[in-house]
């Protein structure tokens, strides 16, 4: 495989997807800081990584000049020392960083090591992190487009597809995705048994085994994802409980959580919580899918016990979002992979 850096030797005009790139990431930067957020720096080596269930991490050893070992791992997400910061009195925060993620393919949408942008707001709940996603699309594209009129609608052109970026963007509920979409009332699927009987009924493969949460992926990646954000944005929000990750749940209906997830052209772009306070509340479900970590053969390492205290401490009412920068750039930039956006792509630096 020719690697980019010669393949754009004798190509200079391939060059622009990359430096447009560059011009997103400026952008993003100029808007958060109009916006009165302050930018943040967090370890990318930590001793305690995010405990997603379905994550695999990279393992690495800290080593001192005075002989002091210890386990240590590249972080899927700043979102724990984010949150500390928050604790820490800091009201507005975002952070353009490096994250890794192990044992995943690489392909159009995913790459080992990648550029993740994450914001949060104190004294916000998800409903604001909305406003700020509708917001910042809108300020990329006129900094990438100075001289179009301001009355002009931002728009991308994604694989022939044109999607309108103009606010306010869909929202949809999950339950109403899947009633839209899937045909399917989800309250009334409530138990393993019952989705893996809707799962055969509609040609599924199941096992004994099938949980919930996995006859929920199959139906909703594909029935469901590839629809959204056409011929807009779509904001999907309000989650099962069960896949409330570190969000609280709604104060009127406990089954389901304050998360929403936006999608463009059925890509998804980032994830959002109003944020969980609870200290005894966070340690259970860290606790949980640590087991659930165990019982998948996933590396296994200690729960973060500074971030349980920065809790217990006291974190105001929050809300945040991590948005994943190279799908972004290939959307903006046109191409159809992020490997397209990127000057070293995993793929050509370990020849896989």
């Amino acid at each position: 495989m020719e690697p980019t850096w010669l393949r754009l030797r004798s190509a200079p005009e391939g060059k622009q997807p990359y430096l447009l790139r560059g011009r997103v990431i400026k952008a993003i930067r100029a808007f958060f800081d109009t916006q009165g957020f302050e930018e943040v720096e967090t370890p990318l080596l930590v001793a305690a990584p995010g405990m997603e269930p379905y994550l695999e991490v990279f393992e690495t050893r800290l080593t001192t000049a005075r002989g002091h070992t210890a386990r240590a791992f590249l972080t899927t997400s700043p979102e724990y020392a984010m949150k500390k910061l928050l604790v820490a009195g800091l009201p507005r925060i975002y952070q353009l960083c490096k994250s890794f993620r192990n044992g995943e393919e690489i392909s159009r949408g995913h790459n080992p090591e990648f550029t993740i942008l994450e914001w949060y707001r104190a004294h916000a709940d998800y409903r604001a992190i909305m406003a700020d996603c509708e917001r910042l699309f809108t300020a990329i594209w006129h900094a990438l487009y100075p001289d179009a009129d301001r009355n002009a609608e931002p728009m991308l052109m994604v694989c022939d597809e044109r999607i309108t970026l103009a606010p306010p963007w869909e929202r949809l509920s999950v339950r109403e995705a899947f009633a839209r979409y899937a045909h399917l009332d989800l309250d009334a699927i409530g138990d393993a048994e019952t989705m893996r009987r809707v799962l055969d009924a509609r040609g599924y493969q199941t096992a004994a085994e099938t949980t919930w949460e996995q006859g929920y992926h199959q139906i909703f990646l594909n029935a469901i994802e590839p629809r959204l954000g056409r011929p807009a944005p779509t904001i999907l929000y309000e989650y099962p409980a069960s896949m409330a990750a570190l969000a609280r749940r709604k104060a009127d209906d406990a089954r389901y959580a304050e998360r929403f997830e936006f999608y463009i052209a059925g890509i998804e772009l980032g994830n959002a919580f109003s944020e969980l306070t609870d200290a005894d509340e966070q340690q259970a479900r860290l606790e949980a899918e640590r087991a659930e970590r165990a019982a998948l053969s996933k590396t296994m390492y200690a729960i973060d016990s500074d971030f349980l205290r920065a809790l217990r401490v006291g974190m105001p009412p929050s809300a945040g979002i991590a948005v994943g920068v190279d799908r972004l750039a290939m959307l903006f930039a046109g191409v159809e992979s992020i490997q397209e956006t990127l000057w070293f792509p995993a793929n050509e630096v370990f020849g896989t």
